[in-house]
């Protein structure tokens, strides 16, 4: 495009092994202590940022793009993990 050359390299947290797999730990690793001294419900209830990955709740669709993709009803994570 453009004259230009895009390249995209797919596994580039292979070359640098161990500092990929310590960066994910610590994105990672407050999040599996929030569910593991909460429990997943209370986890999730308390942490936006937490809940954003929640696509399903009790059989109900909680994330915009997936009710969308499959035409289906969108419900409320925080409603539903307080009900």
């Amino acid at each position: 495009v453009d004259d230009v050359i895009h390249y995209c390299v797919a596994n580039m947290p292979g070359a640098v092994p161990m500092t990929s797999a310590q960066a994910l730990n610590n994105a990672v690793l407050p999040y599996a202590l929030a569910i593991a001294d909460k429990g997943w419900q209370a986890a999730l209830s308390d942490d936006q940022n937490l809940r954003r990955g929640l696509n399903v709740c009790g059989g109900k669709i909680t994330h915009g793009g997936v009710a969308e993709s499959l035409k289906l009803p969108l419900f409320e994570g925080l409603e539903l993990l307080r009900a």
